[in-house]
């Protein structure tokens, strides 16, 4: 299997961390190699979360090269935007409908870009919008929204479901299995 890059890009406390653990525990069930790294800025303050995930039969490094990027996973517009401009014309990019605010428009430094949607129209990729909290409140809570991006990612992987179900057992608590099951299954019909 050819190295397939992965970026996750969201603001702190969205799961990013825990999405890119499903996605690598996936990877290693399939028998590939993975490499992942994040990095976490000022997450603890609602700042960018960005992950790295490098699935193949052999990967050397952990970081996505420059507009290598395969699949990228927006759990926010504006995040999805920020690293729109690293994924190949062939590859996709799924985003959630869910804005946040960054600290500079809450504190009405800034505006939240009006023209969002046209600038994430600007870049030749296949781009998929997901109204991931409303998924993930139907799956029982908007807090798998991050689950949800997963399954909205999956089918572009091709690992049959079982592995992704062990994936989930393994990466989730067990009181929270079925629902971030069912958030899975929402995010990946609505990811096509």
């Amino acid at each position: 299997m050819k190295t397939i890059n992965i970026l996750l890009s969201g603001v702190g406390g969205q799961g990013v961390i825990l999405a890119s653990k499903i996605l690598s525990e996936a990877a290693l069930l399939q028998g590939l190699d993975i490499k992942q790294s994040e990095v976490h800025g000022m997450s603890q303050r609602g700042g960018s979360v960005v992950s790295h995930v490098r699935i193949g039969d052999v990967v050397h490094s952990p970081l996505v090269p420059e507009g290598q990027c395969d699949l990228l996973a927006g759990f926010e517009p504006l995040e999805a935007l920020r690293f729109a401009h690293q994924v190949k014309p062939e590859g996709f990019l799924v985003y959630s409908t869910d804005r946040i605010n960054p600290s500079t428009v809450s504190a009405g430094l800034a505006e939240y870009p009006a023209d969002l949607e046209a600038r994430l129209g600007a870049f030749p990729c296949t781009k998929t919008a997901v109204p991931a909290g409303e998924l993930a409140e139907r799956a029982g809570n908007r807090r798998a929204a991050n689950v949800v991006l997963v399954g909205a990612l999956a089918d572009r992987l091709g690992f049959p479901d079982e592995v992704w179900q062990r994936a989930l057992e393994a990466s989730v608590p067990a009181k929270v299995l079925r629902l971030n099951q069912e958030a899975f299954r929402l995010g990946r019909e609505a990811g096509g």
